[in-house]
């Protein structure tokens, strides 16, 4: 075959042109042999996912609905702010965890993504808003979480493979400490991710209680909350981080007392740690409401008064869906399937 001819150098030129500046077609390579690009051109592709709808919301964040080859789609959203921007990127095809908050949930699980699939959404990102070459002084996307639609910790080798093509200082050079895996607990895999990724790390925990989490996230059932902060303690000593994040969503008479908070703390005594108090997001079909302002005030004076720090999240593309545990795409199938 004639790739195997080419000099070794040839797939650094090739890395480059598709992760330093966003080539999405070979016949722009225009520093490597035209012979060897027609041949590229034979056997590989680099066509973007689809686009099948964009929604922007009256406070500028996007999402995109992104469709595979196979017809499955997800959500992927930007989020702009004044000094940084976010993009929300989703690791599987609606999810299996059913956390009682989260739309999602109620998606079963189609497929897990390859990782050319969750990459893609980065790259699809970065074609809309001209955000190429990946290495300008003036990055509109800059840090990255792994928030949308499933759970990363389930579909771990492709997601530790897209996450460490995101980070190649000679590609997408995004640096670990701009990017956030969200994970509901998935123990056995907090290690490997220390060890071998060392990203940040965000904790969905959203309850103080075995009793409580084990009906809100049911993989507490598995992977208890004990275990859970274990591996927490493990995860901080081993990649040295400055703050493992713990997700708390804010649920009205259900996890908002101020005895919760008090337990919180000692929950997380011991881990550097920052809480993020997130007001519930509400979505077609819940029963659950938002803690009201004055107790989500009150809950997150109560954590500050321990040290921590507790921001309350500001609701971003609530008009479109596009907020905190709202994502879900019409890629539903009776039967789930992992890839």
């Amino acid at each position: 075959m004639e790739l195997l001819k080419e000099p070794a150098f040839r797939a650094d030129q090739v890395w480059r042109w598709v992760y330093q500046l966003g080539a999405q077609s070979f016949s722009t390579m225009n520093n490597v042999p035209l012979l060897f690009r027609e041949t590229l051109g034979l056997h590989y592709s680099l066509e973007r996912t689809q686009e099948h709808q964009v929604l922007i919301s009256k406070d500028k964040t996007i999402k995109w609905l992104l469709a595979f080859s196979d017809a499955n789609e997800v959500e992927t959203v930007w989020i702009p702010e004044q000094t940084r921007s976010t993009l929300c990127i989703s690791s599987q095809v609606g999810c299996t965890l059913n956390c009682k908050f989260c739309h999602t949930g109620t998606q079963p699980l189609v497929r897990n993504l390859r990782a050319g699939e969750i990459v893609a959404q980065l790259l699809h990102a970065k074609d809309v808003l001209q955000d190429w070459p990946s290495h300008a002084p003036t990055r509109k996307i800059n840090n990255i979480v792994m928030m949308g639609m499933g759970e990363p910790l389930l579909n771990y080798e492709q997601v530790a493979k897209a996450i460490q093509i995101m980070m190649h200082p000679q590609g997408l050079d995004i640096s670990r400490k701009k990017i956030t895996l969200s994970t509901s607990g998935i123990v056995p895999q907090i290690k490997r991710c220390a060890e071998e990724l060392g990203v940040n790390l965000a904790i969905s925990l959203h309850a103080v209680t075995d009793e409580l989490r084990n009906h809100l996230v049911p993989i507490n059932k598995k992977y208890p909350i004990n275990e859970l902060l274990q591996a927490c303690r493990d995860y901080a000593s081993i990649t040295g981080c400055r703050k493992i994040t713990f997700e708390y969503v804010m649920l009205k008479g259900v996890n908002d007392s101020p005895a919760d908070a008090k337990k919180l703390v000692d929950l997380i005594k011991g881990i550097p740690a920052k809480i993020n108090l997130i007001p519930f997001n509400p979505w077609p079909g819940t029963e659950l409401e938002c803690s009201t302002e004055s107790n989500i005030k009150q809950f997150a004076a109560i954590i500050e008064k321990a040290g921590y720090i507790a921001p309350v999240r500001t609701p971003r593309g609530e008009d479109i869906m596009a907020a905190c545990g709202q994502l879900k795409s019409a890629s539903i199938k009776a039967k789930a399937y992992q890839a």
